[in-house]
């Protein structure tokens, strides 16, 4: 079981939307937090598929920033 950080927020028309602090494409929205908690469950494992099929013809390298 892999953990994530979720930012929760209260969205102005009502409801909450969150988005996921390590997968920041992984997002989603729901009436209560409870349904956002399980729409981004959804969210985050769409976007782990996604980056999964995108790793085929990938190349990735790490990058370091002086802020």
């Amino acid at each position: 079981m892999t953990k994530f950080t979720i930012l929760i927020q209260k969205a102005p028309e009502g409801g909450y939307s969150g988005q996921c602090l390590e997968i920041p494409a992984a997002i989603s929205q729901g009436e209560t937090v409870e349904e956002l908690k399980t729409n981004m469950k959804e969210s985050i494992e769409l976007a782990l598929e996604s980056i999964k099929d995108l790793k085929k013809d990938a190349i990735f390298e790490e990058l370091e920033i002086n802020i």
